[in-house]
């Protein structure tokens, strides 16, 4: 968990000779150790110490000197906070750690010592194992709460550095959790399910903890914000026998986050369910609803809600729609320069079919609500079908599907046609009438966008032929397919060129095409604090434009299968989507495992 000092550092200890220093750690001092290391010049040394040695402040040495911005004397950059804890944790001869708070066990550590006693200390414990507890401090020399702390836990004490600013948010937000859940807990403890049978009795009896009360309020608070602060996409809350589990998906891949007893569990989820308007006491059939909140900028957050009946209890699903990731530009959304011209001149059409296909989660909706905001004007009127919104957008005029009232897609698709619209986006095309609306729509002089569930944009022809759409009517109406995938893209801050990344490599794992004779720059992401070790940071989408041209719309006509149908696609400018992948590879945006991964096979 955590990081030792470099090896180009390790001189540092025997130079200063920081073990004959006891106490708190002076600015001025560190300033005087940064100099005598070579890390800055005496002069940087000179100007800070002129610069601060009048001011009062009551923040520690760190949090000063890093608002000084000193400058490196190797490289010209600045002195930030983190990298000034790195430098004295190199000092103290221990161990460097940016506390990550996915990988930290609230309740574990803080049973480790007392809120008051952290604070006191500003120490706080970060991994608790059967024989060590890791603390994390930012006065490394100061060791007095050690012998007391390993008593008190009957395990050995590891230190290592943190910078202040992080123990002292993460000791209030990690003691001020525990103590919620455990009020939570203690006030539920006769209302605990262990099994589906107890489960539906309590439903039934409508006995559960209060979601009102001030335990449960604190801990849906903590959960959306350090949801917000993690970039998470998803809040998944799944009840256990033993312990409810918490995980967010981060980039794609999920993480657990925390443990809660199944009584925190439930009133955590009726707290939510109480906020969203939905039915607290139905536990057993699946609901949604929606939430709006705020992060921490203020910055206002919609989530959509998703529940589902399971042995153990509801399991919970938070969609948070943050309106940082809603990508505006094609260059954002992760589009070539070459598919992002084919793109804008294929929505450019005033009739026609525009279909956006891929699996659930590679992005159709955000490719969608981005294309339809670029071509949403004044004199546009742009209406949607969709199950369920997933957006709110005060450009569009959109419509929920409600099937309990027999309103579905052609339903839809059928009422917007007499709201003398010039755009409808459609939800997805699931059945031959929704299809056929579709078909109807565009003939009639509209512009229908829709996403479809195929592996590849050529598919979507054989698909909607399965349907039982006849292939004259799809060469009158469909102008094009998207097919797009998601892929991590690598960590900026610290990727680094990959000399073992092979040419070879990705030219065969694209064949029969090529990737071309372009440069090739291949990185690989190290591993950093930002990026919790992974390597990746963030996603973009890969895209394969298929136009439909005349000698395409012959092949359809002739029931040419599907092989035929993508070789002509690519001689008219389609990029498959492994080839498509990995020219962003070539490009160092993100690495051929990730490509391979999402990509359907070329060969």
């Amino acid at each position: 968990m955590a990081r030792s000092p470099s090896a180009g550092h390790r001189h540092l200890a025997s130079s200063i000779q920081p073990e004959t220093h006891r106490g708190p750690v002076h600015w001025r001092q560190l300033v005087e150790w940064l100099r005598d290391a070579g890390e800055i010049t005496p002069q940087e040394a000179s100007r800070t110490i002129a610069r601060i040695a009048h001011a009062e402040s009551a923040q520690p040495a760190l949090v000063r000197l890093a608002a000084v911005g000193m400058t490196r004397a190797s490289n010209g950059q600045p002195f930030d906070l983190e990298a000034l804890t790195q430098f004295l944790a190199q000092c103290a001869k221990l161990d460097y750690l940016r506390i990550d708070p996915l990988k930290v066990d609230v309740g574990q550590v803080a049973e480790t010592m007392s809120a008051q006693y952290a604070e006191r200390h500003r120490v706080l414990p970060v991994q608790v194992t059967p024989g060590e507890v890791i603390v994390a401090t930012s006065e490394p020399f100061i060791d007095d709460w050690v012998g007391e702390v390993e008593r008190q836990s009957r395990r050995q004490v590891r230190r290592v550095v943190a910078n202040p600013v992080d123990i002292k948010r993460y000791t209030a937000e990690f003691f001020a959790l525990a103590k919620s859940v455990r009020a939570v807990q203690a006030a539920g403890q006769a209302t605990s399910a262990t099994s589906f049978e107890s489960l539906v009795e309590l439903g039934r009896s409508g006995r559960q903890l209060d979601a009102n009360d001030q335990g449960v309020i604190q801990v849906v608070d903590w959960l959306w914000q350090y949801a917000f602060d993690q970039r998470a996409s998803d809040i998944h809350m799944e009840p256990r026998r033993e312990q409810g589990v918490i995980r967010f998906r981060i980039d794609g891949v999920l993480h657990p986050v925390y443990q809660v007893p199944p009584a925190v569990m439930s009133a955590i989820t009726a707290r939510i369910k109480l906020l969203a308007r939905m039915d607290v006491v139905e536990r057993r059939r699946p609901q949604d609803g929606r939430i709006k909140t705020r992060n921490p900028r203020g910055e206002e957050i919609e989530m959509r809600l998703s529940t589902l009946p399971t042995a153990f209890g509801e399991k919970l699903v938070m969609r948070i729609f943050d309106p940082d990731t809603a990508v505006k530009d094609l260059e954002g959304l992760g589009f070539s320069r070459h598919d992002a011209a084919r793109w804008e001149k294929l929505v450019a059409h005033t009739n026609g079919i525009i279909l956006v296909t891929g699996p659930t989660g590679s992005g159709k909706t955000t490719t969608l609500y981005s294309t339809l905001r670029r071509v949403a004007t004044e004199a546009v009127n742009i209406s949607t079908i969709e199950d369920p919104i997933e957006n709110i957008d005060p450009a569009f005029n959109q419509t929920q599907v409600q099937q309990q009232l027999d309103f579905g897609f052609a339903e839809g698709v059928r009422t917007l046609m007499r709201q003398d619209p010039d755009i409808i986006m459609i939800g997805e095309i699931r059945d031959l009438e929704t299809a056929q609306m579709a078909v109807q729509a565009a003939l009639t002089g509209h512009l229908v966008f829709s996403t479809l569930h195929t592996n590849d944009a050529p598919s979507a022809f054989t698909r909607l032929m399965e349907l039982g759409v006849p292939a004259y009517l799809l060469n009158a109406t469909l102008l094009g397919v998207l097919a797009q995938r998601l892929v991590r893209t690598l960590c900026p801050n610290c990727k680094a060129p990959d000399p073992d990344a092979l040419r070879e490599l990705l030219a065969e794992a694209v064949k029969p095409w090529q990737i071309g004779s372009g440069e090739y720059r291949p990185y690989r992401g190290a591993g950093c604090v930002e990026c919790r070790m992974t390597g990746y940071r963030g996603r973009m989408g890969i895209y394969e434009l298929l136009i439909v041209t005349e000698p395409l719309r012959a092949l359809v006509s002739e029931g040419a299968n599907l092989e035929k149908l993508r070789r002509q696609a690519a001689q008219d400018g389609m990029r498959p989507l492994r080839l498509a992948g990995a020219m962003r590879v070539a490009e160092g945006l993100t690495t051929l495992e990730e490509v391979i991964a999402a990509t359907p096979s070329v060969g």
